[in-house]
């Protein structure tokens, strides 16, 4: 029997001006995409995020947002 838990998942990193590049930011949200598919969501659960703020950091976050 398995316990079904209705709360996203997720996986998330900030990430510190200068250490990353477009390139490297596709990469991380596809590789984070791929380990919550590898889950059990389904591709229209994935929410996948990325916010950019002034001083050049940026968090990435790719969630299960799993359906009631």
């Amino acid at each position: 029997m398995a316990l079904y838990q209705p709360e996203p998942v997720e996986i998330s990193t900030r990430i510190r001006p200068g250490e990353w590049t477009e390139q490297s930011l596709t990469e991380l949200l596809e590789s984070y995409r791929t380990k919550i598919l590898d889950m059990g969501a389904a591709a229209s659960e994935v929410v996948e995020e990325v916010e950019r703020s002034n001083d050049g950091s940026v968090k990435v976050s790719v969630a299960w947002i799993k359906p009631v």
